[in-house]
Order: C-alpha cells, then structure tokens, then sequence
C-alpha cells in the first residue's frame, strides 16, 4: 500500500511540541552583543545632523553607527524592469524615506542598555514633502529618490484604447482598493553572527537561505568556503522573509567589526513598520459583455504602491498580469500596471503575491457584471469557463496553464455548501427586512505556483545503518516540508518514516537551493527528492546484482530487499548495500537538481456565507467551503492545513486588516491594537473537499497549495457582504469591510 495519498502527521511536530523550536531568540550565545536601531520617526526629510555622542557614553555600550560610519554599498534592486537608481542603504544616508527606516544602529551588551541609549541620540532634520499615495506620487513634482528623478519604478502594458468595449451590451467599471497589509509572522525579524574558525556562521530567520548567503558573500567579498546561513526553525515568513533585508545584514558585518558574537531581534512595533507590508493596488477594473451572461472584454489598470525602495511588491503587477482573465475564457484583456515609491514600508512579497491581487479584481468584476444583467453570479461563471478539453490553455493575455476543470470545482462547492438552500434563506429574509441579511459570495480561481520556473536541488543518502538522510533546497516555515520529503523517499525506497531524517536551512550541509516561496516547494523540491530517490535505487539495483549474481533488469525491490525476480529467498536490503559501500569508501547517494518545464495553475472554487447588522454594520462569517484542487495530493493533512491558514489570512483581509498612514506618513495601525486580525473565534470550521487534476509538467502530478486559500477567500467573503447589501443599493465595497465603513455606507443608502 503506496503512503501516498494517505494523512500522514507531521513528523516535524512531536519536537516542536515537546522541547521547542529554535528560533533567533532561543540561539545560546556566549558573549553576545546585541543591535538596535534608532530609526526615523518622520516620513521623508534630510538628515541635517546626527549626534551620537551621549549614546556611546552610556555603560554597556561599544558603538553607535551612522551610515557614514559603514562603508557598505547600497542594495540595489535586481529584478528586471525596476528603476535601478532606487537604492536602499543599509542605514538611511542624507535623506530618510519613510517612518521606520534604521537611522543609527547601537551596539551593547544588552538590549535594556541598547535602548536607554537610543533615547540619547539627537537627529536633526528637514522635513521634505510626504508622498502616501500611490496616484498623487505618479503625478507629483516631489521626486523620493533625486537620483532617479521620477517616483515611477516600473511601468507595464497599455491602457484599453477608446474602441475596447466595441460590441458590449453591457459594460461595467468600478475603482477597486487591494489594500496594504503588514504580514505579522508569529517570529519578527531576527539574525545572529559569529566567527567560527574564521568563517561567519549566519543564524537567521529567512524563506531563502541560499539567497541570504549569495548577498553576504558579495557584501562582505568572502568567498563561498567561508560563509555558513542557518535558518533552523522559522516562525512565519508568509512572503515577506523572501526578502532580505538591510538590518539583517548588517549583524554579519558588526560581527566581523567587533569580532564578537552579534543578535538583533526586532520587537513586534518594529516590526509592524519595519518589515515589508503586502498588497497595496489601486485597481480600475471594466468589464464588459452581453445580456446573455458572455463576457467579451476585460480591462484591469493598476498603481501598485511600491513603498519608499523598491523590492518585489514592485514586481508583482507581473504576476497580477498573468492571471488578470482568471478562470473565464475572455476573448479580448487590456492591462496596464505602474508601480510607484510613496514614504511608507516597502512592499515586499505576501502570500500569494500578485495573484490574490489578480483575483479579487476578476471576481469582484464578474459579481458586478452578474448584478447588473441579473443573473446569478453561479450561471455567469458556468456560461465563460475555460473548457476544460482546450487545456493546455493560453489565455488572453499568453499565459498557458497546465490543466483544469473549473466547472467541476464550482458544481462541487455548490453541491457542498447548499447553495439552493442558501439562496431561498436569503430571499425569506429580503422579504422580511430581518435586521441581519444573509450574504452568499463566490470565487472561482486560478493561480500560478513556480512563477519564475527555477530548479531546486534534492540529494538522498542511505546511510551504512540502514537510516535515510534527506537534503533539500527548499526550508519550511510551518509548511511540512520534513513530513512530504520523508514520505517520497519511504515510497521509493520502502523505509519506514522514522527511518528518515530530512535536512534543511543549512547551507553547509545543502549545497544549494533556491528557496520556500510562490508555492514552488513540492513541485521544485519534491520532485528532486523523488528523482534522487529513484537513483539511488538504481544504484543500489546494480550493487545487488553483482552480489547476486544477475542482470540489473532482472533484479526487484521488494520487501526486505533486492533480489533476483522468482527467487525471493535471497536479498539484500539498503543496509547491507550502503554498509558494503560504506567499507569500500563510496556512498550510496544521488543528488538531483530538477528544474521543471512550467508552472503550474492550482484553481478552485469558495463559497462564503455571512450576515450583515444592517443597524450597526458588524459582519459574521457563518460559514465558508471550499474545493482546491492542487493536482496530486500526497498528504490531504498538509494540504488541508495549507488551504484552513490560507483561508483565515484570506478573510483577514476581506474584513479586518488594513495598514493606515496619515497624509503625513505616520502610520496609524503600528501595533496589534490597532491593527486587528482574527483569532479562531471569529472564524467558523470550514468546509474543506478537493478535485484531482494532475500536472503535466511534473513527474508527481502535483501543484502548489500554499497560497490557494488566500486566493480563492477573500474574493468570496468580499462577494458575499456586497450580495447581503445588494437589495439595498450597495454595489461595492472596498476592503477591510469593517463594522465603521458598513455602517457608514448604510447609513445612506
């Protein structure tokens, strides 16, 4: 019987459970000094003076540090297409750029000490024109980098021209807001650096181990034997620690400066202006078509925010453009995206990234198209889905995905969340004027998992004991990935579970690697395990047949053992073969880098049902379903757990979270009371079931999963408060729907 397919439990979870993870906070460090930043608290202005002095007086204190006292190169952005004048120093020089931006950076031998010095440090500045909207930078004179003399860092696509909706019945347009979130891992930000016989050994809580050992290299001219990154247990990235950031770095470099061990640690409130925030799209959308429920045209036009240095938020509207037309097979898709530096945290990677985005927009277009020809939101998905014999499909704006069936997924979660039913409940309540209407929302979606197809490496060892060690590139942070390499393996080589040790984060120990991010890790790294395994088995095939005497294609693996096919009495099993390599001086090991031929398109369908106070605006979610279908599924517990978080963080933003500045550039949301999002009791139990359809672009069968709940949720619960609004005039609703804009809209209508 084949464990795949089957829920197995996290493997990872009796030590994390037990004796703990081990975080930046947790590492033992003898003679540890610690960093702190004194970090602007204005938006934009000139550094006129920075005094230090009183700072480095204080006992227990050994430096304080401007940017003229670290002669570091600026970071430059290295995705394609953005502005590379738009340069981060490590530590703000002449100019800050946002509230939150690393100043001074103290030094001490405790973080108490650290802190009361930082209170000591004077900064005088001169205050520059503030830049928080995205629109108002696209069009302002004030320029946030001088250097590049434009706040525009990328510009893509082509606004529809005048005859696009040529040939609709019916269009319809509506300036929609994806707003900024903070990511909020349950771990902030951390590293620690020391020395250990002249290298620097990197301690810190990334998505991208590999990365973060590239960018050290190149900062510090080490060369490659002398840089060591471990990320051993991280708390959370969700996109966000994909990055690397400034602050990080620079403990690598104060470790080599005082010859000591170094840790930085950020607190929660640092972290909320301090780590890069998601989202942030200004979209127009039209859509338009004919009274039938055929959609013909669609135009998405965006500003993305980028913050005030470009990272990979600015990127995104790359991703959003792939996917603009969704699941529907729209004859004609116009897009044009800008992204723009404003004096607010830079936006960075938050899950799903760029494809959340894409798809809030499309399914919030098509419940608008539905309402205004009067047709439920259900049949006008039905009427424009991709068919699923066309696959593989290029849509309208030359994305091909791999394989689909849309349809499917949609009857499913219709069929599961009563939907009939629902919508009769909601008529009787329509009649009755019940104070708490009832909201039914949709989303279908379509995602794209490995966007930016990269290889990833898998290496598999039999050890002379009979035990298994597994290498991957790829590192979780709350994914599973231990408990999924495991399972390849012991499918392949017939070990059992506990038999086998999987090992990431360690750049010592994997060679190489890209990284955890864009759901890529089971369809990268999953498939190099496999391979790898399978290579060892042929080696160990060979091996066998020497010693049995016999050709290799007649030689199985069966249980116990390889032997000679007819003749099972005499084998020899992984043990013995690695344990005669072993005294021979050779390893039994296969290391596999596999680079996959595409992306895949995980999709699905969610239905959301809620219940709107119309007296005081308050939202209930009362239930949510949903069917993902993510190919080949080998652990239904793992990709549930993926699909409930993916939900939750989904519904967070349909209702609850938001990152606010002032026209100043303050931000308003800096802590987590101010700055909400739900615990378990605001969410009801979902409903969770799945379709099956298998990738071709990779031997598993499998696609992402990751970012599929994030996806599908928040288009479904945005949906479903605009429907239990709708009889009353409301045809949109910007994110977050809280209580204070509900009640506010109702208030008029």
């Amino acid at each position: 019987m084949s464990i795949l397919g089957n829920k197995v439990h996290r493997i990872e979870d009796p030590r994390l459970l037990t004796t703990g993870g081990t975080y930046i906070a947790d590492l033992q460090l003898d003679n540890a000094l610690v960093m702190h930043f004194v970090c602007s608290d204005i938006a934009h202005a000139r550094i006129k003076h920075v005094d230090v002095t009183a700072a480095t007086k204080v006992p227990g204190i050994v430096g304080a540090f401007t940017a003229n006292d670290i002669r570091l190169p600026p970071m430059v952005p290295t995705l394609p297409l953005i502005n590379k004048d738009m340069k981060r120093p490590h530590l703000a020089h002449e100019v800050v750029r946002f509230v939150g931006e690393p100043v001074v950076c103290i030094v001490g031998e405790s973080p108490e000490t650290c802190e009361d010095a930082s209170e000591l440090v004077a900064i005088d500045y001169d205050p520059l024109p503030v830049l928080v909207d995205p629109e108002q930078a696209l069009s302002s004179n004030t320029v946030i980098h001088e250097v590049a003399g434009t706040n525009l860092v990328l510009e893509i696509g082509a606004h529809p021209d005048p005859s696009f909706f040529d040939g609709c019945e019916v269009v319809v347009k509506q300036r929609m807001l994806n707003q900024r979130l903070a990511p909020c891992p349950l771990e902030t930000r951390g590293a620690a650096a020391y020395r250990e016989g002249g290298r620097l050994i990197f301690h810190v809580s990334t998505q991208a181990p590999h990365a973060v050992k590239e960018i050290l290299k190149g900062m510090l001219g080490l060369p490659d034997d002398q840089v060591r990154v471990i990320a051993s247990d991280v708390g959370g990235g969700f996109g966000s620690k994909a990055t690397v950031y400034p602050e990080e770095l620079l403990v690598a470099w104060m470790a080599i400066h005082f010859d000591r061990p170094v840790r930085w640690v950020e607190s929660r409130s640092e972290s909320m202006v301090g780590l890069g925030h998601g989202r942030g799209q200004i979209q127009q959308v039209s859509i338009g078509g004919n009274k039938d429920g055929k959609i013909i045209a669609y135009a998405l036009e965006i500003v993305q925010d980028a913050g005030a240095y470009p990272a990979i938020g600015s990127f995104l509207p790359q991703l959003t453009h792939m996917m603009a037309p969704g699941t529907y097979a729209i004859e004609r898709t116009a897009f044009w995206a800008a992204s723009v530096t404003t004096n607010t945290v830079p936006v960075v990677a938050y899950r799903g990234a760029g494809r959340p985005e894409a798809a809030a927009a499309i399914e919030r277009a098509v419940d608008m198209f539905a309402h205004e020809i009067g047709m439920d939101p259900a049949e006008v998905r039905r009427r424009n889905f991709i068919d699923p014999s066309s696959f593989p499909y290029t849509s309208s704006v030359g994305t091909t995905y791999d394989s689909g069936n849309y349809e499917e997924a949609l009857d499913k979660v219709l069929e599961i969340g009563g939907y009939r039913a629902l919508r009769e409940e909601q008529a009787r309540r329509r009649v009755r004027s019940s104070r708490l209407q009832l909201g039914i929302g949709l989303s279908t979606y379509v995602e794209i998992t490995n966007g930016l197809p990269s290889s990833e490496f898998g290496a598999v060892e039999v050890l002379p004991d009979g035990s298994v060690l597994v290498r991957a590139g790829t590192s979780p942070h709350g994914q599973g990935h231990h408990t999924a390499f495991a399972m390849i393996a012991s499918e392949v080589l017939g070990v059992p579970l506990d038999s086998i040790k999987v090992i990431t984060g360690d750049t010592d120990i994997v060679p190489r690697g890209v990284g955890t991010f864009g759901s890529r890790s089971l369809q990268t790294g999953g498939v190099a395990v496999e391979m790898a395994s399978v290579k060892v088995v042929e080696q160990a095939k060979e091996l066998a047949a020497n010693l049995l005497e016999a050709d290799p294609a007649d030689v199985l693996l069966g249980r116990g053992g390889f032997h000679v096919a007819g003749a099972p009495a005499v084998k020899f099993s992984l043990k013995e073969i690695a344990s005669l390599q072993a005294q021979r001086g050779e390893r039994l090991l296969a290391e596999v880098d596999f680079r996959p031929d595409g992306p895949t398109f995980p999709f699905g369908a969610h239905l959301a049902v809620v219940e709107v106070d119309v007296e005081t605006g308050k939202v209930v979610l009362k239930a949510f379903f949903a069917v993902d279908d993510a190919g080949r599924i080998l652990n239904p517990l793992l990709a549930e757990g993926q699909v409930h978080g993916g939900i939750a963080q989904g519904v967070a933003q349909a209702l609850f979270e938001e990152m606010v500045y002032d026209e100043s550039g303050n931000p308003l949301t800096s802590t987590l009371a101010e700055y909400p999002f739900p615990s378990a009791v605001e969410l009801p139990s979902f409903v969770l079931a799945e379709t099956e359809t298998p990738s071709p672009v990779n031997p598993l069968g499998v696609k992402g999963i990751g970012e599929s709940g994030t996806i599908g949720s928040t288009p479904a619960v945005q949906n479903a408060v605009v429907d239990a609004l709708a009889h009353l005039g409301v045809r949109h609703l910007d994110m977050p729907m809280t209580p204070e804009r509900l009640w506010s809209v109702l208030r008029y209508s």
